[in-house]
């Protein structure tokens, strides 16, 4: 009886170090070198795309939502730093990821915060789960190279890791 109670403890252990959704300490649930998850985004104009159809593109997503402070902060640092720079770049796409609010209430934030990049739908937050735990917050970065691989996750706005962040782009365009 005991040698079983240990074994399928360990197996219990085991299990939770081996599970493909188990969260870093960041609340992802990817990590670098992984394949991006592919999903289908939808625009505010009611266009959609395929993250698979971005191969070939150094992509970054940015999950937020306009209730996010810190997402509020941080945008403004990527418009000037990395949009404004970047946009005419046929290999980069920003895509402003915002999480289970509705076009009006986008459009609203898009407005009050004076950012160009394009900002998409995840109404019910099925996106975010495939790279997040569901529960996890909101502001983050995710940078995937041309193969469709993860090279950089950033959480909450950190001087130094949106340093990081810009400094991978540059790499990943030159």
């Amino acid at each position: 009886m005991k040698k079983n109670l240990i074994l399928s403890a360990l197996i219990l252990v085991l299990f939770s170090f081996c599970s493909p959704n188990k969260k870093d300490d960041r609340g992802y649930i990817v990590k670098t070198g992984d394949e991006a998850p592919n999903f289908t985004i939808k625009y505010i104009d009611g266009k959609t795309v395929q993250l698979n159809e971005l191969k070939g593109k150094t992509v970054m997503l940015q999950f937020t939502a306009s209730w996010c402070g810190v997402c509020r902060k941080e945008m403004p640092f990527i418009e000037s730093d990395i949009w404004q720079k970047h946009r005419n770049n046929e290999n980069f796409a920003l895509i402003g990821i915002d999480l289970k609010e509705d076009v009006e209430k986008i459009e609203a934030f898009v407005a009050s915060t004076g950012i160009s990049y394009p900002v998409t739908l995840d109404e019910d937050g099925k996106i975010f789960e495939l790279y997040a735990d569901k529960d996890a917050g909101v502001t983050r970065n995710v940078l995937i190279n041309k193969e469709g691989k993860i090279v950089f996750l950033t959480r909450l706005y950190e001087e130094e890791e949106f340093e990081n962040l810009k400094q991978h782009i540059e790499k990943l365009l030159e």
